[in-house]
Order: structure tokens, then sequence, then C-alpha cells
């Protein structure tokens, strides 16, 4: 997972989740990420965003509905939509999509081959569920969004643990 980086000058391990909107899964997995990167005190060591690979809700919260069903599980999410530029591809270790849609996407706007490594599937972390991928709760009921954190919380710590035993326990 380590991938030197001319433009991460803080050198922290970086990732950034990226789903369609940026206002459901993406700033979800980043808040649960985070969350979990604070548990173990590696804030100074691993940092987190999200984007979206469409920029129509550019600047615009988390839809209430996911900031609601994360909050009651202990996860505020106060992150801003943006949408991913083909420079966050160089300027982040890892960037995880939340779909086959997201992935080919980010396939298309990475501006080099190297850049294509650091995508994965959000799918490829998790550890209790056999899933392709991370469904959009944005037309589902409040089920949906829970389903969708029940998935994120178990690959957001999955990676968090693979990252830190391929960073960190050099």
């Amino acid at each position: 997972m380590n991938n030197s980086n001319d433009l991460n000058i803080n050198n922290k391990y970086k990732v950034l989740f990226v789903c369609l909107g940026n206002i459901c899964r993406s700033p979800a997995a980043q808040g649960i990420f985070e969350h979990y990167v604070r548990e173990n005190g590696l804030q100074d060591r691993i940092e987190a965003d999200s984007a979206g690979t469409y920029g129509g809700h550019r600047g615009e919260l988390p839809d209430r509905r996911m900031r609601t069903a994360a909050l009651y599980r202990g996860f505020a999410l106060t992150h801003q939509s943006r949408q991913v530029r083909s420079i966050d591809l160089l300027d982040f270790d890892l960037v995880i999509a939340m779909d086959d849609q997201n992935y080919e996407d980010l396939m298309h706007i990475a501006p080099s081959v190297e850049a294509t490594h650091k995508i994965r599937r959000m799918s490829d972390f998790l550890t209790t569920r056999r899933m392709s991928y991370i469904p959009d709760p944005y037309y589902m009921g409040a089920e949906g969004f829970s389903h969708v954190l029940d998935l994120l919380e178990d690959g957001c710590q999955n990676l968090l643990n693979l990252i830190s035993k391929a960073e960190f326990s050099k």
C-alpha cells in the first residue's frame, strides 16, 4: 500500500473515498474512517477526505438521512461535497471507489498508469459480507442507510488495520 508521493508533503498516509455525489457513501466512509483513526491515535499519521465523480452537489453537507443515521452510531459527518480531480489521484496514497461505475470513472481520470494502481474498491476491504460494491442508499429507506453504514464500518476498520500493518509496523 505504500506509494511514495512528492505531493504528499505532510508525510501522512492519505486516503480518498469516492462515490457519485459525495453526499452519502463517501462522506460516511470518511467520517467512519476518521473516527477509527482518532480512536487509534493515528490522526497525526493518517488523513482522509472524500469526493464525488459528479459535481452537482458541490459545497453541500452529506444527505440529511445519512447524517442522522451516522450520528445515531456516533459518527458526525461534516464534510462539504466536492468533485474528484485528476490531481487527487497523485496527491492521495489510496483512492477508494464505492462501486464499479465510480471505479471506472476514476480509472478514466487517472493522470498516469501509476495513479491507477492507487484505485481500489471499498468492497475489497469487507470482511463480514461478500458484496462487489457498496450500494447507494439515496433512493432506499432507512434500512438502506443502516445497511451501508454496516458495510462501511466493517470496510473502514479492515482498511485501517491493513494500512497500519503495512505502513506503521516497519
